[in-house]
């Protein structure tokens, strides 16, 4: 009996409940966002966005691609090696067959296949509808489908994620999300935002943004695109101000290549990133 009942609660809910989970508190947390930058509401908000239940590191994934003709500066690093070394850390990993954002917004696209991975003990524990358990081999594979997409690379520890799959192994568990534009629960409704989000947000040090000025024409296309409102026109020329999360978003929009990420050393960059998913959850145990 003690096995029957073990095996019956060893996954959480499955694909259809999981998307009834979301799209109840879908609506409810945009509204909080939304409402989290207004001066009165800010001090009763914010407490929800605790950044020790909402935490989120960006890592640009973004590769030049095959044939563009387009000279990268020697140090220039590309940013996705802290991805694949950090699928190398985790004891299990599952990836999702769908992102849910993409399918609960009702994208068409093929960016709708490419699903979230997770990291940690509490993989296992997802429910098999949702996709599958895989290699370190496939879920580098599927990052770099992801960033061939222009996705946006998030590690994400937010508690909607336990809560819509079930999943009580919190500290257990790390979501890799591949984040695309105005289809995101995490990235979408941050221009304006209270304290404890712009805390949970954070750039990842060793990763940087920059503009070359010679060639920025001063579009706006930059400005218009970035989800935090980092960049600002001065002097017709995209300034980045320090609010930047270094996410590459603005780097795949911009029509004159004026925009690119440094990441200054590899190892300290990666153990920047480690220190931070330990101070909120266990990747590594089995």
């Amino acid at each position: 009996m003690r096995a029957f009942i073990m095996r019956l609660f060893r996954y959480g809910v499955p694909k259809p409940i999981v998307r009834i989970s979301f799209a109840i508190g879908w609506p409810i947390i945009i509204l909080g966002k939304k409402l989290s930058g207004l001066p009165v509401l800010e001090r009763i908000i914010n407490p929800f966005f605790s950044p020790a239940y909402n935490q989120l590191t960006a890592v640009p994934i973004r590769n030049i691609a095959v044939g563009e003709k387009i000279p990268e500066p020697e140090n220039i690093v590309m940013p996705i090696k802290i991805v694949e070394r950090l699928l190398k850390e985790s004891s299990y990993i599952f990836i999702h067959d769908y992102c849910i954002c993409s399918v609960h917004m009702g994208i068409q696209d093929h960016t709708r296949d490419i699903g979230c991975i997770t990291l940690g003990k509490a993989a296992t524990m997802i429910h098999p509808s949702n996709g599958h358990m895989a290699t370190v081999e496939e879920a580098v594979a599927h990052v770099r489908k992801a960033a061939k997409a222009g996705l946006v690379a998030n590690i994400a520890h937010v508690w909607i994620d336990p809560v819509g799959y079930a999943v009580p192994a919190f500290r257990k568990m790390v979501f890799i999300c591949f984040c695309a534009e105005n289809a995101c629960l995490y990235t979408d409704h941050l221009k304006r935002r209270c304290s404890n989000l712009d805390r949970a947000y954070k750039r990842l040090p060793g990763i940087r943004t920059e503009v070359d000025a010679e060639r920025c024409t001063g579009c706006g296309i930059c400005e218009d695109k970035c989800f935090v409102a980092a960049i600002k026109m001065v002097d017709g020329k995209a300034v980045i101000s320090q609010a930047c999360k270094a996410c590459g978003r603005c780097v795949e929009y911009c029509p004159y290549k004026a925009i690119s990420i440094h990441m200054d050393d590899e190892d300290k960059v990666f153990d920047h990133l480690m220190k931070r998913i330990g101070q909120v959850a266990d990747i590594k145990s089995s």
